[in-house]
């Protein structure tokens, strides 16, 4: 029987920290509106493409989820891509707005940011406004300095421009990273009390390999997260990297730049105790039962899964449990209810 939960997000900040408490704090990297409508009875899609009451109203019941559910912390970020003209080559199949040094430079970069902040204030500042007692908020920006440099150039284009035009891909990563690093300034400036752990996520990998080199993941990306970590340091919150894929030949130096924790696991790839195994002793883990699992499992499938990697990680370091990815809107409901009943029942609230 889980028992009233009252919500302490300094729980989720000691996991990031590497800590362990004996504590299981839940946490999920994102959860569709679908599922989020469903269990508080009331679609709230709407809202959140309104005025600033509406917004407000929509961060109201979208915390109120969280807390309901058992999370120490809300999980929420905005993208730099979406605001950027003539991005949208990772989702909607665009052709990149870069290809050449011309396209680079006629880019208008010193709109970016400001674009950023006018189309997600709004969100940020509902998200403030609604934050229910004991609770923080987990992420910030997502689609950082790879993805944005993906989206807007194109994955096939960045293989071409690397061989055709080594000074500017190696240009458009800095410039990715210098307006990560400016945007982030900002957020942590005027939002910053509202976050007690930021999020950089970025997909660099797929099942068996990094989608760019190892060499060029440490000489093009790795230095911009750094400063982009180094000053989410300077404000005292620790750092939780968020990446999909097979990063195991540049985890090592993912974790010398000073990430605090990690996310992200598929079966396929390595259960999540691995992760707990490999990184347990340097690094907070977050994650533990397979997207996929969630999906398919029913639920006596599921506590035994849920239950092997309970008792493999706990123990182990700094521990956070949720899927493997994120709970999109395919994501049976029940299954999805299954699995946060298993791991409340487990840690007793």
């Amino acid at each position: 029987m889980i028992s009233q939960f009252e919500p302490d997000y300094t729980r989720l900040v000691k996991a990031a920290q590497n800590i362990d408490t004996g504590y299981i704090p839940l946490y999920e990297h994102l959860i569709c509106v679908e599922i989020i409508s469903a269990v508080i009875e009331k679609d709230i899609t709407s809202l959140f493409f309104g005025n600033q009451k509406d917004v407000n109203e929509y961060f109201y019941y979208y915390s109120e989820f969280f807390k309901k559910m058992g999370y120490d912390t809300v999980s929420f970020e905005t993208c730099i891509p979406r605001t950027m003209p003539g991005s949208g080559a990772i989702t909607n199949e665009a052709d990149g707005a870069i290809k050449t040094r011309a396209d680079f430079n006629a880019y208008p970069w010193d709109e970016t940011v400001d674009n950023f902040f006018k189309a997600y204030n709004k969100y940020y500042k509902g998200l403030t406004n609604s934050m229910p007692a004991g609770m923080k908020a987990i992420g910030g920006i997502g689609m950082s300095v790879f993805e944005c440099a993906e989206d807007l150039v194109g994955y096939e284009n960045l293989c071409y421009i690397a061989m055709d035009d080594p000074k500017l891909y190696a240009d458009i990563f800095v410039k990715m990273g210098d307006i990560n690093f400016e945007a982030w300034q900002r957020l942590l400036k005027e939002y910053g009390d509202t976050y007690c752990v930021c999020r950089i996520a970025d997909d660099l990998g797929y099942k068996s390999s990094t989608l760019l080199s190892k060499e060029d993941v440490k000489k093009h990306i790795l230095p911009q997260y750094k400063r982009i970590i180094d000053l989410i340091h300077s404000h005292k919150k620790p750092v939780l990297y968020h990446s999909c894929g097979c990063l195991f030949d540049v985890m090592d130096d993912i974790i010398a730049i000073g990430i605090d924790a990690k996310h992200s696991n598929e079966d396929q790839i390595a259960p999540f105790p691995v992760w707990v195994e490999k990184y347990g002793d340097k690094i907070g883990n977050f994650g533990g039962i397979d997207t996929d699992a969630v999906c398919r499992l029913d639920k006596a499938e599921m506590t035994e899964y849920i239950e092997a990697v309970l008792n493999k990680c706990t123990g182990h370091g700094g521990f956070a449990f949720s899927s493997g990815n994120s709970i999109p809107n395919y994501v049976p409901l029940q299954n999805y209810l299954n699995m946060i009943e298993i791991v409340r029942n487990y840690r007793g609230k």
